[in-house]
């Protein structure tokens, strides 16, 4: 690792006061938690899982819990200590994207809900897990549209300022999607299954097809214009993340449908449904493979040239990490060892990755020199809201 890729530490950045580090607090740190939460999932799933590796597992999840309680009444408190410096958000270009991040974020809890929590509390684990569900739905609806709105009216973007970061809020309500798939087969009432089934996939449509434009559009850009700011260089693995979703989210609900569809009186349909999780799971991951490929050889360009750590580094994560869990989830359908195998390739990156960037995170938290807000530098709102600065 060189020396560029040391973090710069400001002089008074240690000595910082917990009413400046509130202050600071921007959503981007629920990246974290999504960095985090699929680490846990994708161990527990891995073909070389063993009893030791879930307990560690169910530990990152449980931690994962913390970290989000945390980061919650830390974005809490700004709002209500700094309202008027918090809302600058709203006009800033990048830093709005990561409200999505906060359901993603959440949904990795859900989905440890059931693949944890059940072996502890038992049918009470999904319980909470479906209530939270609702409300992770609610937060990804929201994003999905609120975010959007915003760039159309309030935000400044160019075609050469475009960046990966933009599927933030569009991606959310499919990761949703993928935990109702996760959710279904947990839910004794036949009714309530199907709704969240035909929800999981309205939830699917109301991504996926958005988030596919943006990455033509994102190609444009990039022949155009060439790679971001190196600043900006994790970026290009956030592409993965809807594609491995979208993967994911086609292969669970597919799952769930034969049982749903025939307890509704709907048996061929559920029997479709299946057959295009498998075909439409595969083609997805096959083109999932292509920006998987061109975000490493970016990667290790940026890495030549000198990348300076920062809290996108927890792109690298989630999207590989989704990524890798469609990998797995693709085998297990159908029951083709290569598949399975690198998918456990996958997880074995995705976890190196994570150790390396949480090592970093923790010394930045530490020395809180991570805790910046871009909204607040002058200049970075345009219009009225720079009288919000003042």
């Amino acid at each position: 690792m060189t020396a560029a890729l040391q973090p710069t530490l400001a002089p008074s950045a240690s000595n910082r006061p917990l009413r400046e580090v509130v202050r600071q607090f921007t959503p981007n740190w629920f990246t974290v938690t999504m960095g985090t939460g699929i680490l846990a999932l994708a161990l527990n799933q891995a073909p070389f899982a063993t009893p030791l590796l879930h307990r560690v597992a169910e530990m990152l999840w449980l931690a994962n819990i913390a970290l989000f309680a945390i980061f919650t009444l830390l974005y809490a408190a700004r709002w209500l200590l700094f309202p008027r410096e918090a809302r600058r958000i709203f006009g800033h270009s990048v830093m709005s994207m990561f409200f999505g991040a906060i359901p993603m974020g959440l949904a990795t809890i859900i989905n440890g809900f059931l693949a944890f929590g059940i072996a502890h509390w038992g049918q009470t684990a999904v319980v909470i897990a479906e209530a939270l569900w609702w409300l992770d739905m609610a937060m990804a609806v929201a994003c999905g549209v609120a975010v959007p709105f915003l760039m159309f009216t309030r935000q400044d973007h160019s075609m050469e300022k475009m960046t990966a970061v933009w599927l933030l809020p569009i991606v959310a309500a499919e990761v949703t999607a993928s935990s109702a798939g996760l959710l279904v087969p947990h839910l004794a009432d036949p009714q309530a299954a199907l709704s969240m089934l035909v929800l999981g996939y309205a939830l699917w449509a109301f991504s996926v097809p958005l988030a596919l434009g943006i990455l033509v559009i994102l190609l444009l850009r990039l022949v155009l214009h060439k790679l971001p700011h190196k600043d900006m260089a994790a970026s290009g693995w956030l592409a993965l993340g809807p594609i491995g979703t979208g993967a994911l989210g086609l292969l669970l609900l597919g799952a769930d449908a034969p049982q749903v569809a025939t307890a509704a009186g709907l048996a061929g349909l559920g029997e479709v449904a299946q057959g295009v999780g498998i075909v439409g799971g595969a083609v997805m991951w096959g083109y999932g493979a292509w920006w998987l490929l061109m975000a490493v050889l970016t990667t290790a360009r940026y890495l030549r040239e000198g990348m300076p750590f920062n809290l996108g580094w927890w792109g690298f994560t989630f999207p590989l990490g989704v990524y890798s869990v469609a990998t797995l989830a693709l085998a297990r359908q159908t029951h083709l060892g290569f598949i399975a195998d690198i998918g456990a390739g996958l997880v074995v990156c995705l976890a190196l990755f994570w150790l390396t960037i949480a090592v970093r995170t923790l010394h930045g938290a530490w020395n809180r020199y991570l805790f910046v807000s871009p909204c607040l530098a002058r200049g970075a709102i345009p219009g009225d809201l720079e009288a919000d600065f003042v």
